[in-house]
């Protein structure tokens, strides 16, 4: 059982790096760096990203962060993971029904229904005129009907089909077998069009997972263990991968460091 904060603190102090330095190595935020040297977690933004920053931190340091993770483990991570939330842009609205003209149709059925069993319980003159009555009443129906079907149905296209897309470029982590060495987990953080743009993934890549993405306006990666990490673009395998925690730039014409 050791300090994490005070370790982290010590080995940075050694190194002659301020919080600055570290945070423009590492793309975290100085006072989530400030947090993890005084053991402050609940300054922290989730069990995951703090587990995430501490891997990333001890790394950047030369240190083994699968040791610091073992300890945050062992002291202070919680048994029971927090449940993302859901956005409540992605909750379905209901649409209200169109209750007023479903009811409208039932009534004209109603009242058809009502008109034609008088005219069989009449005879004579009573058939004529119920025979008069239906043309209307089925005119009627059709009107009706036409006002209750949607625009969009009676108007429908047929669906053009899309032309095919390119396959998007992998990044994967290879799956293990029995006669290579086992390789661990690696740290993510992918973002789109440079190191300041939208993030597309961040966290832990388990072992044998692969993740997909298109290259689009280019990728701004950064690895915790590349060693771990195998980069694939178009389906051609990246080499030359650095063995610390490193920034890479993917795009359709190759990759480069950051």
């Amino acid at each position: 059982m050791f300090a994490i904060g005070d370790s982290l603190r010590e080995a940075r102090t050694r190194r002659g790096l301020s919080p600055a330095d570290v945070q423009k190595g590492i793309r975290i935020r100085e006072r989530y760096l400030t947090a993890l040297e005084e053991e402050h977690w609940d300054l922290l933004p989730g069990e995951a990203y703090t587990k995430g920053f501490l891997r990333t931190y001890a790394e950047f340091l030369g240190l083994d962060g699968n040791l610091y993770i073992d300890e945050y483990n062992t002291r202070i991570s919680h048994s029971d993971e927090e449940q993302p939330l859901v956005p409540q842009s992605l909750v379905a609205v209901r649409r209200p029904r169109r209750g007023v003209l479903r009811t409208l149709m039932v009534l004209l059925v109603l009242g058809v229904a009502v008109a034609a069993f008088a005219a069989l319980g009449m005879g004579g003159p009573a058939k004529a005129k119920a025979k008069a009555k239906a043309p209307a009443a089925t005119h009627v129906a059709k009107a009706v009907a036409a006002v209750a079907t949607p625009a969009h149905v009676a108007q429908s296209k047929p669906a053009q089909s899309k032309p095919a897309q390119s396959k998007p470029a992998a990044i994967q982590l290879v799956k293990t077998t029995a006669i290579s060495a086992p390789r661990g987990q690696c740290w993510l953080l992918v973002r789109t069009a440079g190191p300041s743009g939208p993030i597309l993934f961040q966290g832990m890549l388990e072992q044998g997972k692969t993740l997909h993405f298109a290259l689009g306006h280019g990728l701004w990666v950064r690895m915790g263990r590349p060693r771990n990490l195998d980069i694939s673009l178009g389906g051609h395998l990246v080499s030359g991968l650095p063995a610390q925690a490193a920034n890479l730039l993917l795009s359709r014409s190759g990759a480069s460091a950051a």
